[in-house]
């Protein structure tokens, strides 16, 4: 799960995140959704310890991020929007090297890569370099890599970015399965109508502060009765401006 308790960041006078709080329990699919500089980046790069905050606690199945990085990184991945690969490696090459970081055993790192090789139909580009890869097969590995010691949240950015339609329902259904069988999904995205479909609860942050959390039915509600996720959006964000 994900505990979020008062976070804060700041950039000289601006206040990316203000006294965010926010919990996503085991099993929960969250979609992460507001405008463009609403502090949607600036709070993934906090939960997942690439920074840290000024005020406030993120702790990951109750790992401090800060104080027990080591250990509250073990428990989770991260899928960026922008895919980095190490170009002279193939793509089967870095699965194998994120697989030994996680000090997973060789026998069982190839049987897991066989399988999501096949799930995100990598077979005929695993063996190449992957300074040859289009950006949507970059994104597959990369959420390859991200799954492959079997993370206990996955804190994901703009997952469909680049990928064709085929590639999208695959994606889709393999967050929805980790999700079922126990994984706790962070979602940030401006995709609403991936946020409707996939998500149990949406929480939707403006200027830096979360203005509504809850089910689809819960922020349709509290937006005065909008008829869908995009119609709530727009009426809670603009109470913000």
């Amino acid at each position: 799960m994900i505990e979020i308790e008062n976070i804060t960041k700041r950039f000289g006078e601006k206040i990316a995140v203000d006294r965010l709080s926010l919990t996503v329990p085991r099993g929960e699919f969250f979609a992460f959704v507001g405008p463009n500089g609403a502090g949607k980046t600036t709070t993934i790069k906090l939960i997942v310890g690439l920074m840290r905050a000024d005020e406030g606690t993120v702790r990951i199945c109750g790992q401090d991020i800060q104080k027990n990085a080591a250990a509250a990184k073990a428990l989770l991945s991260h899928i960026p929007d922008q895919p980095y690969l190490y170009d002279k490696l193939t793509g089967r090459e870095f699965l194998e090297f994120v697989a030994r970081m996680h000090r997973i055993e060789a026998a069982q790192a190839r049987r897991k890569i066989e399988e999501l090789s096949d799930l995100l139909s990598l077979s005929d580009y695993l063996d190449d370099l992957a300074e040859g890869y289009s950006h949507g097969m970059k994104q597959r590995v990369v959420i390859a890599s991200a799954i492959v010691h079997d993370p206990k949240v996955i804190v994901v950015d703009e997952p469909m970015v680049g990928l064709d339609p085929r590639s999208v329902r695959v994606v889709k259904d393999l967050l929805r399965g980790l999700s079922r069988a126990g994984a706790t999904i962070f979602m940030s995205t401006h995709t609403l109508n991936v946020a409707e479909e996939l998500a149990g609860r949406v929480g939707i942050i403006d200027c830096g502060r979360m203005v509504a959390v809850g089910t689809l039915d819960e922020l349709r509600r509290a937006s005065g009765g909008a008829k869908g996720l995009e119609e709530s959006f727009l009426r809670l964000t603009a109470e913000e401006e």
